[in-house]
């Protein structure tokens, strides 16, 4: 397997988070019930991702995938905790609860990245053509993903293309870790449960007490009734 293939492989996966940046593309204005909607999209669709990350990481070692996915949801908890004692957070253009928000988000994508890369890495040295399944299966899933960041960032002020550009970023830790998850494999074989584990951990507690519940809100703030 060429390395330089590999790579590129890597590269869609992360292009395509951008993706998820789209869809807020085609309004002028984010309304409420827009981006409830889109956020209770993207966060059962994390859910379903989480299920299946745990479903593949059971199979090389139930422990380290339990184990790795306690982690992750305490990584999310206590980023949460950190973050809400600290009110002078600014991240970009944003200051406040929605810059505390929008590092959470960005970083759990960040670092559950790690973890996806070296499982793109470790499929392709079982062949080409799992490898490529697995590419496109995660470049699917990672369009919820940008689309969370996005959520986070477009309805706040921040332009589309840099909503965009700030998700791929988020995804960057995929190509860089695939070559040497190739390269390596059996060190990194060890350490797929817990990471598989670890990813699905993170996003099934940002999906369950982030995304969701600000879907939830959003939605019924959009159907309350207004009175002028």
């Amino acid at each position: 397997m060429s390395l330089l293939l590999l790579t590129g492989y890597a590269l869609v996966t992360a292009l395509a988070t951008g993706l998820g940046a789209l869809p807020l593309a085609f309004t002028p204005r984010v309304s409420v019930r827009w981006a409830a909607v889109a956020g209770a999209v993207a966060g059962l669709l994390m859910l379903g991702t989480s299920a299946g990350l745990m479903a593949e990481g059971l199979r090389y070692g139930a422990g380290s995938t339990l184990a790795g996915g306690v982690l992750g949801a305490l990584l999310v908890y206590l980023s949460h905790a950190w973050t809400s004692r600290r009110r002078d957070v600014a991240v970009w253009h944003l200051r406040g609860a929605d810059a505390r928000r929008a590092l959470v988000v960005f970083g759990v994508m960040f670092a559950h990245s790690f973890t996806e890369g070296i499982g793109l890495g470790v499929s392709f040295e079982a062949g080409a053509q799992l490898g490529a399944l697995v590419t496109l299966t995660m470049a699917l899933h990672n369009i919820p993903e940008g689309l969370a960041i996005s959520l986070a960032l477009v309805p706040r002020g921040t332009p589309v293309w840099q909503a965009a550009l700030l998700s791929v970023v988020s995804s960057l830790p995929q190509p860089l870790m695939a070559v040497p998850a190739y390269l390596f494999v059996d060190t990194f074989r060890v350490l797929l449960p817990a990471g598989l584990g670890f990813a699905a951990g993170a996003m099934i507690w940002l999906a369950a007490t982030d995304l969701l519940p600000e879907a939830l809100k959003g939605w019924r703030e959009s159907a309350a009734p207004h009175f002028s």
